[in-house]
């Protein structure tokens, strides 16, 4: 059936986890499926909308790579369903589905849709310059950075932009490459192997330091680089850190990938993750007031792909319970994943965090000095620890060298006067609670 073919191809570029939890809770309603439109039935309302949030344009961008035409992709529950009159589905749509070289990307990862901040305005730069001349300007080009920060958005815009204009695109992070390999190499098919990964314009392998110490993969991805760079093709490649810093890698491949150029993307300013979270909610149609988009970007650490979950979970969550997000409510759905970060800070990792971020030396914070910057940070330790940890204010009073618990009342009550009347000030504080939260120092 063609669906499930879809899905299976579906199935290989998402997480084991988010296939289970969702896509496999779909049924496929061949009935009210035709050519135009393809209709799938989920079984509760919070699967329905996470679906149609995340997976609804990939899939039908599926089928339109696949088959050259674009069905709307219906999920719905099974009340709700409408059945249509029923159209064959031609048996060279499934055999073109099956022999396309193209592999699939994600229709919503592009450049128009990826925010630029100063922490990853080169790595965007680079990204958009060997789209528009892949295997010309720079190559290979090693993009690094931790975990959730947009590195895999990069590359699938630039999968999507030269997709876009006929050139043959494979992307395929290194567990699928090594899946591929070990399959082919058991099998006795390794030409077939060789022929998807050596006849594309362009390759991009994610999680490129998961080659570490497998040394029969790295022989051949050894061979597949020199191929596709001798030909001239584009080879583009993700990382969590840079290729000199990945143990386990054979000199030979560190060298390959450090000949073309590396970008680095970094921790995103506050602004810049304010900036994302407005543009996903701009993009899937979320309405969310400036207070909670300022409490998720302050509150949820550094990690876009955990900051986008949490906003398509809060809106899926007040579509099931039918009520408008509001900043309690956002805080009350956010409750548990916020505590989870606030285990285990210190006062000392709040001294530290603060002293650097303000350019000032720990101890001045704890002194008795009056310099309006020192008392500005040492008012902000005091709201913070008041606020991040259990401490009690007599405790504070004793960490802060101040004479009792009144003292820390009133710091903590000019702090609040400063967050209510002064929105750049707000906002420096909720950076520096984040930064606390995430122990990013």
């Amino acid at each position: 059936m063609l669906a499930d073919t879809i899905i299976e191809l579906l199935k290989e570029e998402i997480s084991s986890q988010e296939y289970d939890r969702y896509i496999k809770q779909l049924k496929f309603h061949e009935k009210a499926s035709n050519s135009d439109q393809m209709v799938f039935l989920a079984p509760n309302i919070l699967i329905a909308n996470w679906v149609k949030t995340k997976y609804v344009d990939k899939i039908a961008h599926l089928f339109e790579l696949k088959t050259g035409k674009k069905p709307e992709v219906k999920i719905v529950l099974k009340e709700h369903l409408k059945t249509t009159k029923v159209k064959s589905t031609p048996v060279e749509m499934i055999d073109a589905i099956k022999n396309t070289k193209n592999t699939i990307l994600n229709p919503s990862y592009t450049f128009d849709s990826f925010v630029v901040g100063s922490s990853n305005q080169y790595a965007y730069t680079a990204a958009k310059s060997i789209a528009e001349k892949p295997g010309v300007m720079y190559n290979p080009v090693f993009i690094y950075g931790p975990t959730g920060l947009g590195k895999t958005h990069l590359i699938h815009a630039i999968g999507n932009y030269v997709q876009g204009r006929g050139k043959i695109v494979i992307y395929a992070t290194i567990e699928q490459f090594m899946n591929d390999f070990t399959y082919n190499l058991r099998n006795q098919s390794m030409d077939r192997f060789r022929e998807k990964y050596r006849s594309c314009d362009v390759l991009l392998i994610d999680d490129t330091q998961f080659l570490s110490n497998k040394i029969q993969t790295q022989e051949e991805f050894f061979h597949t680089f020199n191929e596709l760079h001798s030909a001239g093709k584009q080879i583009v490649l993700t990382s969590d850190k840079p290729p000199k810093m990945i143990n386990g890698l054979e000199d030979r491949l560190k060298s390959r990938f450090e000949w073309g150029l590396i970008a680095d993307i970094g921790l995103p300013e506050l602004e810049t993750k304010i900036a994302i979270i407005k543009k996903k909610c701009e993009l899937d149609g979320i309405n969310l007031n400036s207070d909670i988009v300022n409490y998720i970007a302050a509150n949820m650490g550094d990690n876009i792909r955990e900051i986008e979950s949490a906003i398509i979970n809060l809106n899926a969550y007040a579509s099931l319970m039918r009520q408008e997000i509001t900043l309690d409510f956002a805080k009350n759905v956010m409750r548990e994943q916020i505590k989870e970060r606030r285990e285990n800070i210190s006062l000392e990792d709040i001294i530290q965090i603060i002293a650097k971020d303000l350019n000032i030396k720990p101890s001045e914070i704890k002194s008795t000095k009056r310099s309006k910057n020192i008392v500005e940070a040492r008012r902000i330790g005091i709201y913070l620890a008041r606020t991040l940890t259990p401490n009690s204010m007599p405790s504070l009073a004793t960490y802060f060298g101040m004479k009792d618990h009144t003292a820390v009342s009133h710091n903590i009550k000019k702090i609040n006067e400063l967050i209510e009347t002064n929105e750049s000030f707000k906002l420096k504080v909720e950076d520096l609670k984040n930064k606390i939260l995430t122990k990013q120092m």
